[in-house]
């Protein structure tokens, strides 16, 4: 990197963040009060609460990414222009096309860090967050793992292979307990689904147990009246944001063979591969903000500008696949369309200036 790319990557890093920190902190307090719904159910205290929140935020970090991007780069290079170091710059022969690359460099920082943080610490922290908050919210359900969970239900103990998004059930295995804590009964069931009140549990091997012998038999169904309620079970179910990359891409795989929607889970694997390449664009979005009609306009005005436009990418790109789903638009699609739509602007507006 030249002298010239250190001191605006300098002045990015600083702003950037700056801008991170407060979102962060900002956000946090939303998920804190939001928690705050569930203090004194089950042993949901306030260390659970606060912990809670904590593991969720390499989370909130992610997705704030391509907003704080934005931001702090158009802090950053309008702290700058206050100073007249951009005008300095055009003035020694330096084009707005070596500005972008400096911004860009930074900007490709960001977007490596961003995907570490969404693939490496997010899921981890993200399931622990989860898992806690499940475990505290119903005492006597402990998840052993990201799909499987065990639970008592009065004299039997149950061990749930996996709770399917449409809150079905899969890999059941009901072990029940007579006197002396003597194995009785082992029903075993490949999937079950809530109907009526009651489970319906399909594919079903059930086998009695006594000192001398075991006795097997074989049903196509069989009802599970004292079990959990779908509501209980449901936070349980894996949720998009607790995966990689590639552990989506194998479980939306494995959704399909379940015959689940999907929907959900590819838009969450779509956004994970743009987000880098979102951040990035929000970089060069930030900079035509800094050489055109705002040059008279304090460094509050280009904020407030890049914050609007952050907020608005931020709707679009979180709503605009739940609606193309609406309507039958592949999630690819209604994932990339506003990263794409906000880089034609930035292109568009970066040939203006240029």
């Amino acid at each position: 990197m030249t002298i010239l790319d250190r001191h605006i990557a300098r002045s990015i890093l600083t702003s950037t963040s700056l801008v991170f920190l407060v979102l962060t902190a900002l956000f946090m307090f939303f998920k804190f009060t939001d928690a705050l719904g569930d203090y004194g159910r089950g042993n949901f205290g306030l260390s659970e609460v606060v912990t809670y929140v904590l593991l969720r935020m390499p989370w909130e970090m992610y997705r704030l990414f391509p907003m704080t991007a934005l931001l702090g780069t158009t802090l950053g290079l309008s702290s700058l222009a206050v100073d007249s170091e951009l005008i300095a710059m055009r003035a020694a022969g330096v084009s707005i096309l070596q500005i972008v690359g400096a911004a860009l460099k930074i900007g490709l920082v960001f977007a490596v860090v961003a995907l570490i943080l969404g693939e490496v610490i997010a899921p981890v922290t993200e399931n622990m967050a989860e898992r806690g908050r499940s475990q505290a919210l119903h005492k006597g359900v402990e998840q052993e793992n990201d799909y499987g969970l065990w639970m008592r239900d009065g004299p039997s103990f149950v061990h749930i292979g996996e709770v399917l998004p449409d809150l079905s059930l899969l890999k059941v295995n009901i072990y029940q307990f007579g006197a002396g804590d003597h194995l009785r009964l082992q029903t075993y069931a490949a999937s079950g689904r809530y109907v009526q009140h009651s489970w319906q549990l399909a594919d079903v091997q059930q086998s009695w147990i006594s000192h001398d012998r075991v006795q097997t038999r074989y049903l196509s169904s069989e009802v599970w009246s004292a079990a959990p309620k779908p509501s209980t079970l449901a936070v349980f179910a894996v949720k998009p944001e607790g995966l990689s990359i590639w552990a989506l891409y194998l479980y939306i795989r494995h959704l399909k063979e379940n015959k689940q929607d999907t929907g959900r889970y590819e838009l969450a694997f779509w956004n994970k591969i743009v987000s880098p390449f979102a951040t990035a664009v929000m970089v060069i979005l930030a900079i035509p903000f800094v050489f055109t009609h705002l040059r008279s306009s304090g460094v509050g005005a280009r904020l407030m500008i890049g914050f609007g436009l952050g907020a608005t990418y931020y709707i679009l790109s979180r709503g605009f696949g739940y609606f193309g789903l609406l309507y039958g638009l592949p999630p690819v699609v209604g994932t990339v369309l506003p990263t794409v739509l906000f880089l034609v602007i930035a292109l568009v507006m970066l040939r203006r200036i240029g």
